[in-house]
């Protein structure tokens, strides 16, 4: 099929809502509802306009701009709470793959142990991946940097030996993506299990929901959508849980209901006294006009949505 060339022209925001009152969207204040296209940008809402539309480009009758507006602000509470849960997980990830690995090899500075690591091997799109280098490039970029860090810069200052600080400190250097790659890159499996182990995964599983971790960070970093969206970097299942999980129906691990239970999961045991089981409920029961079905919770067949607090796993 030959491609088309975009001649588009740019729109006013006045002319922005005109034309969203022609494709029979509601809008009962012109002046707020233009102030929300200057804010936020028409483009960026459209991502929304999806669901209430059964017509490209018309939609639904009855469906107004506070829906839309309702339906971002949704999107944006959801990534906040999400945010705060990786950060949250993050950091007791760090935890536990420094102590584990450091107890287990009984050497402060086992990130300098070569042999811990995979040799260097080129993956499937052909670039080279080099766990340790990587690593260690990481390492020698903060110590040499104008402004380091103020522990870097202390162990620098006071110690001879070793020339690196110890896992405690050069892993806090680490983003979630690095950590997650550098995971990966641990050579022995074992090593793997050891700290997986903490969040009763397999080791496959958990190497999975650390890329997926660190995709869904991404988003909410960049504040993109995490609504009504297919998941590029899908967590694998959980299929034999060893502790409160949900039902099959439940496994659609494309969208976002699926990465809560996953976030739910994980923090059962980094935090068992956590509360997303309430700020979720919270959350959707804020936005009572916001068809919550589409960040993938289930229904019965006949329009019903599940009752997702039934399930073991958000009864804690």
């Amino acid at each position: 099929m030959s491609k088309k060339i975009y001649n588009k022209p740019p729109l006013s925001f006045v002319a922005q809502l005109a034309q969203l009152q022609g494709r029979n969207l509601q809008v009962k204040d012109a002046t707020k509802a233009i102030q929300y296209l200057q804010s936020i940008s028409y483009y960026r809402l459209s991502a929304y306009f999806l669901p209430y539309q059964q017509t490209k480009d018309t939609f639904n009758a009855g469906v107004n701009f506070n829906q839309i507006v309702q339906t971002y602000m949704f999107d944006k509470d959801l990534r906040l709470l999400v945010f705060d849960c990786i950060e949250r997980l993050e950091i007791t990830i760090r935890t536990q793959f420094i102590y584990t690995m450091a107890l287990h090899y009984k050497d402060a500075h086992w990130q300098d142990n070569k042999a811990i690591f995979k040799q260097p091997f080129y993956n499937r799109v052909g670039n080279l991946v080099d766990p340790y280098n990587d690593l260690q490039n990481i390492i020698s970029k903060a110590k040499s940097n104008r402004k380091p860090e103020v522990f870097i810069k202390h162990y620098i200052d006071t110690y001879q030996s070793p020339s690196n600080p110890p896992s405690w400190m050069c892993l806090e250097l680490l983003t979630m993506g690095e950590l997650s790659h550098i995971y990966r890159g641990l050579r022995n499996n074992e090593d793997k299990k050891r700290i997986a182990s903490f969040f009763d995964v397999h080791h496959k599983v958990f190497t999975s929901w650390l890329h997926t971790l660190t995709y869904v960070r991404n988003l909410c970093a960049h504040h993109s959508r995490l609504w009504n969206r297919d998941l590029a970097i899908e967590p694998n299942r959980l299929l034999k849980p060893k502790g409160n999980w949900v039902n099959i129906r439940y496994q659609n691990n494309k969208r976002m209901f699926y990465f809560l239970c996953v976030l739910k999961y994980m923090l059962d045991r980094a935090n068992p006294t956590n509360t997303l089981a309430n700020k979720v409920d919270d959350l959707f029961n804020k936005y009572p006009s916001v068809p919550i079905k589409y960040i993938g919770i289930p229904s019965d067949g006949k329009g019903n949505l599940l009752n997702w607090k039934n399930e073991p796993l958000w009864q804690q």
